[in-house]
């Protein structure tokens, strides 16, 4: 099973620069086309912050630039929902959020409440994406009512495992306050979910850099960013962001499984810091959101 990871492509409701002079939809066509060459994929996931402010027109974007992607092999875009996304707007375009390749739903069970979270199989692997969203908040939580319909769905395994995807890790660095503060907020209670459960691997994204971890032994992997990832070589206690697209193959079945590989799209721009703050700007930023 190979699974192309996707996150936080940020789409605006214009193809246009944003505030920081960033193109998104351009990230997200830029990403695309550099992997036009990637043959065998099964699914493509992405793990929220789709648009950047809620709006229809940014995903209708997404739909129409992964849709045609996945339309020209065939497979399957499975979407969940990030703090930047709004439920009414994600549901209107994408429905459960789980698409065939001709753009129908394939959500086989949908979890029945505001969160938007859905179940399909591709291949016998079982795919499960959480709405970690905490409307108005920059940090996720899945909550008790949506935790238990996720212990329902696995207490039956799949033929092939199950991949959980969402768009708060888990897990966090240690060096970044950031990830710390702006995280999934009840880990534990997915851990206990988790525990002795089939699940293969969690997908998530959020802090716009790649890092992989552990939850009850199950493998967490976050993928940087498409509009832009996090620079973790910046002064303690800060943020750095900077231009360049990046995407991530999962590869999942064989001896080694799982294994992850991170693609960085030719930007000729890239590396160019989009933002930077510092840590009295961040601290406050935290105080703030978090």
């Amino acid at each position: 099973m190979r699974i192309l990871h996707l996150s936080d492509t940020h789409l605006d409701r214009t193809d246009a620069p944003n505030a920081r002079g960033v193109n998104a939809t351009a990230s997200l066509r830029l990403m695309l086309d550099e992997l036009r060459h990637l043959q065998g994929l099964d699914a493509v996931v992405v793990t929220g912050d789709l648009a950047d402010d809620g709006a229809v027109e940014a995903y209708t974007a997404l739909r129409t630039l992964i849709g045609a992607f996945a339309r020209d092999r065939n497979i399957p875009v499975l979407c969940t929902t990030g703090n930047h996304d709004e439920r009414e707007a994600f549901a209107k375009v994408l429905g459960s959020g789980h698409l065939n390749a001709d753009g129908t739903d394939r959500a086989e069970l949908s979890f029945d409440s505001a969160e938007r979270a859905a179940v399909s199989t591709v291949g016998g692997l079982r795919f499960v994406t959480l709405d970690s969203l905490v409307p108005g908040k920059v940090h996720g939580r899945l909550g008790a009512p949506q935790l238990e319909w996720l212990r329902e769905v696995l207490r039956t395994p799949a033929e092939h495992g199950t991949v959980l995807a969402l768009h708060h890790p888990p897990v966090a660095l240690e060096m970044s306050p950031m990830q710390q503060v702006f995280g999934l907020r009840d880990p534990g209670d997915l851990a206990a979910v988790v525990r002795g459960a089939d699940v293969r691997v969690i997908l998530t994204g959020h802090y716009h850099t790649q890092l992989f971890g552990l939850l009850e032994s199950v493998p967490v992997w976050v993928t940087p960013g498409v509009v832009n990832r996090v620079d973790l070589t910046v002064a303690p206690g800060g943020e750095r962001a900077v231009r360049g697209a990046s995407a991530s193959l999962v590869e999942l079945g064989g001896p080694a499984s799982p294994m992850f590989h991170t693609f960085h799209a030719r930007d000729p721009r890239a590396h160019e810091t989009v933002y930077e703050i510092g840590e009295a700007e961040a601290r406050a930023f935290m105080a703030r959101h978090g």
